[in-house]
């Protein structure tokens, strides 16, 4: 008995250390991230590499498996795609958000299949487009042609053409219709937070025309102000990490009535 307030002391701290870092993909999706359509996690495979400054698993979206409707862009020709959401998170004027992306398709030609990255304020307006990444036959990837402007230092990144190999493709893995299919390779994209408040992460990807030839979009590294998006604690974490927080409360408080009792 002597022990356990020395034990809950030690489980608080570690539980928040996990809530802290629980952003890292290495151990799948941070609890809390939800997603319409094909989303997850993979480790290195194919073309996409480990993200420089990332785990050992990288985020992705897919639309190998899409769904219709998650597209913010109201393009005539938009199919099937994906899309994942972060949890809610804090930040001040000013922060920095950093992540690298991927973006894969094994699309070409005149089918311009698409992705982005958004910063959504809490009521899922969006704050800011963050960047577009667009098959095309000549030029840059990125920023993608035809879509609104972005708001985030991003370096324009052409193809690296050819049929690439990723699981995430499912069937349209290693296979490439027409010029223009091919992988940017990761990309550093940066922006500085305008306002405080509470935000959202949006990461999808988009057929355009058909739902033929998949694309994908990988990412990592994500920091807001250099620190990880906090995943939300899963129910019995959360218990004990109170439980042991209400107990270190109670051991400072005893302390502090022997200090102040009389002598």
């Amino acid at each position: 008995m002597k022990f356990f307030p020395k034990l809950a002391v030690v489980t608080a701290v570690a539980l928040l250390s996990q809530v802290a870092s629980a952003q890292s993909f290495s151990s799948g999706l941070p609890s809390g991230w939800t997603g319409s359509g094909t989303f997850g996690t993979a480790a290195a495979n194919g073309v996409v590499t480990l993200a420089p400054g990332g785990g050992s698993q990288y985020g992705y979206v897919s639309t190998a498996g899409g769904v219709t409707g998650v597209s913010p862009f109201a393009l005539s020709s938009n199919t099937t795609g994906s899309v994942l959401r972060s949890t809610i998170f804090s930040a001040s004027a000013g922060d920095a958000l950093d992540f690298d992306f991927n973006f894969v398709t094994s699309d070409g030609a005149g089918f311009s299949d698409y992705g982005w990255a958004r910063l959504l304020n809490a009521d899922m307006s969006q704050a800011a487009l963050l960047f577009t990444a667009r098959t095309t036959t000549s030029g840059n990837t990125v920023p993608g042609f035809g879509l609104p402007a972005t708001t985030a230092t991003v370096s324009p990144s052409a193809i690296h053409a050819g049929a690439p190999s990723w699981s995430a493709l499912g069937s349209s893995s290693n296979t490439c219709y027409a010029a223009g299919c091919g992988y940017t390779g990761w990309v550093s994209s940066t922006f500085s937070i305008a306002s405080s408040g509470s935000y959202i992460l949006e990461f999808g990807v988009m057929n355009w025309i058909d739902s033929a030839y998949q694309t994908g979009l990988a990412f990592d590294g994500i920091t807001v102000a250099g620190v990880p998006i906090p995943a939300v604690p899963e129910p019995e974490s959360l218990a004990m990490m109170l439980a042991g927080l209400g107990l270190v409360g109670a051991i400072a408080r005893r302390r502090q009535a022997k200090q102040t009792k009389p002598v």
